[in-house]
């Protein structure tokens, strides 16, 4: 390889116009064949590779390309099947099939799918690995790839993650690393030496784990998996992301790797120091993760050069240093340049996937042969970054004195247990109160009208009315206590925001994968937040005036908007919090005053997704997210009922922040993690009402009248009945009605039958 190579994690899978999304419906569908859907997402594959090579980037990933999650890939090539799959796994004949991998994904016949939790402090979701007894090599799907990928280039590396990283997504601890370990190794190294038999020289193992706390007690099962690999006749380079490895840098460099891959824009301080404090070992490569492979922003090229020039060039030889991106590309969508309607200024401070690798390719031209050999690239690049810096629009004077004269007073509400039992008798609910979520399906005619909403505004305005009266007069008829009014005008809970603030524009085709074929457009946030005007009112008064049953105001909160979004880096993050916070709080008080609700919901599933991946750094973002939360919440009458939601939360390490949100409801995600949530809000004495999810809507299985009887049954054992509330695990928003109305059905016979037996007892 040359000096300065230039190569990446990964890149994303969706296509430019989300044909991968297309594909994987089509066969989950039935409109596809086995057959059919397989040739395609292999055409697709090819054509990935070919957008890279064709950007100029010079060593391509293998393996990152995945059927559903790169971690299901992963798990399924080191034989990890449940023992709830076996006998589906004997039908398929012991093969990795569409059959058997979608079954792990999404579940299959009243199977329930693997767990699915965030991927370090993403959005993305990923799928834990359940680990058998035996580990076994499945490895034809990954040679498939790399057989595919030969044929486009032969500049490849193979992505794999790393074996502590699997094990520790698996959520291993302690003593169970190393034991497990020594399992898994032998089978990892047999699935490397299986593709180095197919031509493989180059492994890229992702380690990001290594930016998070590592226990002194499971390093050294760190340390005997990279011994174990050490002999192989290939260049295995332990990949680092998503921030720094200062705490463990000494004991990273004497790993027996040929390379290490360090991120230099999150992890860019740290590592900085560690670069300087310790050096570097003179006989491994450094792929130095310098352009952003989380945020959207223009790479500043000269200040990049001027790092590689002058803090990271003096610690190795030019021949030893490629240059990447600092995580996996499929964070970011894939084109700037789709983007037809976007202001011309703000599309001069993006870069997209594609742009990254274009900023990869000048970036080592410069390095290379001085940075007249980039041009006219560079100085292009140079202009557009500088002119969007100066921007003037980012400036909104009276946002910042606003954020500036806030008061403590701003973020306190009367203490819960005074403003209970005035919500009680306000809202005269039952015990094990039922509702959802807060959206309804979002139906082909929803999605047709949106489309045309444009040329016909009108129309879909009528449109939008008739689903949520269909969507009243359907939980009125199911049964349901707290109503909502379904989101049919929402086509995401963040980017619906994005659209109505000031300070963010949104996008046509910036889409992003969030799970299996779940894209979402984040919002960006390029300048101070403004509200100008109301956002959620009008569909909230009219679905208020139908029914006379409380209907719950549907808000997405500051933290996850701040967290879903692409937000501008020229400020604190704190700071955007407070200034979302604030339009929220406004929009809050207009459904309480003019809509006359007497229950908001405010959903923050990304409260724990914007931890810091070390202990030692969440207070702060603790403190903040939680004033951030309040301060858009506590603007209410004690008789308005807050609520929240979290989905994909392991709440036991924050607890106490969770408490400190003050909400009056919370709903959680519990389907998919066997009472864990309910066991350490019971420990915790949690104070306030919940709302444990009784099924998983992730899953296309209509969930059995018994099945969550005794789901509520078993929250009960934890929590009173006075505490706990009766809901699915998150919104219905992807689901089918054919899917939707039986379950829900079934939920409210179980809440009935529960609350009878509950009764009985006195």
């Amino acid at each position: 390889m040359q000096p300065y190579t230039t190569t990446v994690p990964g890149y994303p899978r969706l296509g430019p116009r989300r044909e991968y999304k297309r594909t994987l419906e089509g066969y989950w569908s039935g409109k596809l064949s086995e057959e059919e859907f397989l040739e395609r997402i292999g055409q697709l594959q090819t054509s990935q590779l070919q957008r890279q090579r064709d950007g100029h980037l010079e060593l391509l990933p293998v393996g990152d390309f995945a059927l559903y999650d790169q971690v299901l890939d992963a798990a399924l090539w080191l034989g990890c099947i449940p023992e709830r799959f076996q006998s589906l796994w004997e039908e398929q004949g012991r093969q990795v099939t569409p059959t058997l991998y979608y079954a792990l994904a999404r579940g299959y016949q009243g199977i329930a799918p693997l767990e699915m939790t965030k991927w370090f402090d993403t959005n993305y979701h990923y799928l834990v690995p359940e680990l058998p007894q035996e580990f076994s090599l499945n490895g034809q799907l990954l040679l498939d790839k790399w057989q595919r990928a030969r044929q486009v280039t032969d500049r490849l590396k193979v992505v794999l993650i790393g074996p502590y990283t699997f094990l520790k997504l698996a959520k291993l601890e302690g003593p169970a690393v190393a034991q497990t370990m020594e399992r898994l190794i032998g089978v990892y190294r047999q699935g490397v030496q299986q593709l180095i038999d197919q031509g493989a020289e180059v492994f890229h193992l992702d380690e990001s784990y290594l930016v998070c706390d590592v226990p002194a007690e499971e390093w050294p099962a760190v340390q005997a998996a990279y011994e174990a690999l050490a002999d192989l006749p290939a260049q295995i380079l332990l990949h680092t992301s998503y921030g720094g490895v200062g705490p463990v840098y000494e004991q990273l460099v004497r790993l027996p790797v040929a390379g290490l891959g360090l991120d230099f824009v999150r992890g860019r301080e740290e590592n900085l120091q560690a670069l300087a404090q310790h050096g570097f070992p003179q006989d491994k490569l450094l792929v130095a993760g310098v352009v952003d492979g989380r945020n959207v922003w223009r790479s500043d090229l000269e200040a990049v050069f001027q790092l590689v020039r002058e803090q990271i060039e003096p610690h190795l030889a030019p021949e030893r240093l490629w240059l990447s991106s600092s995580c996996n590309l499929f964070h970011l969508p894939e084109d700037v340049e789709l983007e037809t309607e976007l202001p011309q200024e703000i599309k001069d401070g993006l870069s997209f996937a594609r742009q990254r690798l274009e900023e990869l390719h000048l970036l080592a031209q410069a390095l290379r042969h001085g940075p007249e050999a980039a041009e006219p690239g560079w100085s292009r690049a140079r202009e557009t970054h500088s002119r969007w810096m100066d921007h003037p629009q980012r400036v909104q004077d009276e946002v910042r004195r606003r954020v500036g004269q806030l008061r403590e007073e701003d973020f306190q509400r009367t203490p819960y247990a005074q403003r209970d039992p005035l919500q009680r008798a306000e809202l005269k609910l039952p015990p094990l109160p039922t509702t959802t979520i807060g959206s309804f399906p979002q139906t082909p005619e929803l999605r047709k009208a949106r489309a045309n909403a444009k040329q016909d505004p009108e129309g879909y305005r009528r449109r939008i009315l008739e689903e949520i009266k269909y969507v009243i007069q359907l939980q009125e008829e199911i049964g349901l206590d707290v109503l909502v009014h379904g989101e049919p005008e929402r086509n995401d809970m963040v980017q619906y925001f994005g659209e109505r603030l000031q300070g963010c524009v949104t996008t046509q085709l910036a889409w992003v994968q969030s799970y299996g074929s779940r894209c979402v457009r984040p919002p960006i946030i390029f300048g101070d937040v403004v509200r100008t005007q109301p956002m959620t009112l009008d569909e909230a008064q009219y679905a208020q005036s139908l029914t006379a049953k409380p209907v719950k105001g549907m808000l997405t909160g500051p933290v996850t908007i701040l967290q879903w979004s692409f937000v501008r880096e020229d400020i604190p993050r704190e700071e955007v919090a407070y200034q979302l916070a604030l339009a929220i709080r406004d929009e809050v008080r207009d459904l309480e005053q003019q809509a006359h609700l007497r229950v908001i919901q405010v959903d923050e599933p990304a409260f724990r997704e914007g931890l810091p991946l070390r202990r030692a750094d969440w207070d702060d973002y603790l403190r903040w997210a939680v004033r951030a939360f309040r301060l858009a919440t506590s603007g209410v009458k004690d008789t308005t009922q807050i609520h929240t939601h979290m989905c994909y939360s392991e709440f036991g390490p924050i607890i106490d922040a969770i408490a400190q949100l003050d909400a009056d409801v919370i709903s959680i995600e519990d389907a998919r993690s066997d009472g864990a949530i309910v066991r350490a809000l019971r420990d915790y004495h949690y104070p306030a009402q919940i709302g444990p999810g009784v099924y998983d809507i992730h899953s296309p299985n209509i969930p059995t009248v018994e099945f969550m009887a005794n789901k509520i049954r078993a929250t009960l054992e934890c929590l009173p009945v006075e505490q706990v509330w009766v809901n699915p695990d998150c919104g219905l928003k992807t689901r089918r009605y054919e899917e939707v109305i039986p379950s829900l059905k079934n939920m409210v016979e179980a809440a009935r039958q529960v609350r009878e037996e509950v009764t009985a007892k006195g």
